[in-house]
């Protein structure tokens, strides 16, 4: 697999946000790609050093609209910590 079919997009949200002072950012990421693979992919696309990843598998929700409903896409999410003595992400330091 390759670094930018593990790594779909930033999430961008207020609870996401949060972290990105203590360099944890937020990640959409493929749901078969695990723990070790996530971490490599972050490491060869923006060149730092991580520390710890957390995943969490987000089921979609019910959505309604009169009579109709259906669910939104669930996928996998995943929370990047990095190293202290790494620098930081440019991306989301226009967002903080």
């Amino acid at each position: 697999m390759n670094a930018y079919d593990i790594i779909r997009r930033p999430i961008i949200t207020e609870k996401g946000n949060e972290g990105i002072d203590n360099k944890k950012y937020t990640f959409e990421v493929a749901k078969d790609a695990n723990k070790t693979q996530i971490k490599a992919a972050v490491e060869e696309i923006f060149k730092v050093k991580v520390a710890k990843v957390n995943t969490v598998n987000v089921r979609g929700k019910l959505k309604r609209q009169g009579r109709t409903q259906g669910y939104t896409a669930s996928y996998k999410k995943a929370y990047v910590q990095l190293a202290p003595e790494s620098k930081a992400i440019e991306f989301f330091e226009s967002m903080a």
